[in-house]
């Protein structure tokens, strides 16, 4: 069992897969309701199952076809799970509008924060301190666990739906995916006790919804899924080669332009520029202020801040000049209908994809190449979870 690998939809099963032979070694009937999201406990023991309104939690190393724990409260679809590193506790979102910290020794519930729509995703930032999650009204939001707050509002577009959210597993960027198929990435500081959050690009990475993205576990890859059909791997590596080439030719064009390296490399901010913004606040006092930290406060409001401006910035990622969009590795095409979920392997070289064609995919990123196909799903499966790690993280 050092590789774990189970699929989820809407046919009210759950399957373990043998991942290299491509064999169903276990199904787990789900007759509440279609599963919505899979988590694996970093030690492999647990699998949590997302249902309508609860989450069931099965042994991974036991054959009992019964959960051994059930978090019920949510009073609608169920649509993100996440674990705590040493598995003491989870979080869940919930189209119901609220996102949900759960102790899992007991089941008992320990925090409950309030978004003002159906809440899309939710992720735990690698400092296990700190949660972020998406809605339906275009909101992203960070919550401080320990002064159970939310400490940050980012509105990367305005009303437009929030899918999926993801974190790096080293804590520097944060990215955000939404219905019109656009991405959005931040860059996470860590400045003493806070964080900023910096907009450094955004692209459109598919023309129809997006359903997922995922930054791959040396976030140096970052995968979006689609309702187009398809799994794309953009890259996020400054030594990529085709990125390197792009930038080597951008410079000697420049240079053949007679500008020197300065001229292009050290151009000032502009006075208008987000870093210089400023605030008046209600005592008139004049403030300096990072618009991109648009609320500090346990119940934010909704929609009274303008949209984010995301300027090209000089440290963010390789962007291609000919498209707009990151530098893009390779387009996963075979699957027949939408495509819902991923998750990488643990040294970022493979995808696993599942779709409404009723199949789920094991692809090789560098060439582009189904590995496997699992076939067994008699509905769409619209959840992966995989852990393959040696260790436990």
């Amino acid at each position: 069992m050092s590789v774990i690998l189970c699929t989820a939809g809407y046919d009210h099963t759950i399957r373990f897969w043998e991942a290299l032979s491509g064999i169903c070694s276990r199904t787990i009937q789900h007759p509440d309701s279609q599963v919505n999201r899979l988590c694996i406990t970093p030690d492999k023991r647990y699998l949590a199952a997302a249902g309508h309104n609860n989450v069931k939690l099965y042994d991974i190393k036991s054959t009992n076809p019964n959960p051994v724990m059930t978090f019920d409260g949510h009073t609608n679809n169920i649509t993100g799970v996440a674990f705590h590193c040493e598995g003491k506790w989870m979080v869940t979102s919930s189209e119901d509008g609220t996102v949900k910290v759960w102790d899992t020794r007991t089941g008992s519930l320990q925090r409950n924060y309030a978004h003002k729509a159906p809440v899309n995703d939710v992720v735990i930032h690698p400092n296990q301190g700190e949660l972020i999650s998406g809605d339906r009204a275009g909101i992203v939001r960070v919550w401080d666990l320990g002064e159970s707050v939310c400490t940050h509002q980012l509105i990367p577009e305005d009303d437009v739906a929030v899918h999926s959210v993801s974190v790096a597993s080293d804590g520097s960027l944060l990215c955000a995916g939404n219905k019109k198929g656009n991405v959005y990435i931040w860059r996470m500081i860590q400045d003493a006790e806070i964080t900023r959050i910096v907009p450094i690009c955004t692209f459109q990475a598919h023309k129809d919804y997006l359903t997922r993205v995922l930054l791959s576990p040396d976030v140096k890859h970052l995968a979006t899924c689609s309702a187009d059909h398809t799994a794309k791997v953009w890259n996020l590596d400054l030594d990529y080669p085709p990125a390197k080439l792009a930038a080597a030719t951008a410079a000697a064009k420049a240079k053949a332009k007679g500008l020197s390296s300065s001229e292009t490399s050290d151009t000032p901010s502009s006075p208008e520029s987000p870093e210089h913004l400023n605030h008046v606040s209600p005592n008139g006092a004049e403030v300096e202020v990072n618009p991109f930290s648009l609320f500090q406060g346990a119940t934010p409001p909704v929609n009274n801040e303008p949209q984010q401006t995301f300027p090209v910035q000089p440290d963010g990622p390789p962007m291609d000049s000919a498209t707009g969009t990151l530098f893009l590795e390779t387009t996963l095409a075979n699957h027949q209908r939408w495509v819902w979920d991923c998750a990488f392997s643990a040294d970022s070289a493979y995808l696993v994809t599942v779709s409404s064609d009723h199949y789920a995919r094991l692809w090789e990123l560098a060439s582009g190449q189904i590995i496997r196909q699992y076939s067994g799903h008699h509905r769409g499966a619209v959840c992966v979870a995989l852990n393959d790690y040696s260790e436990p993280r």
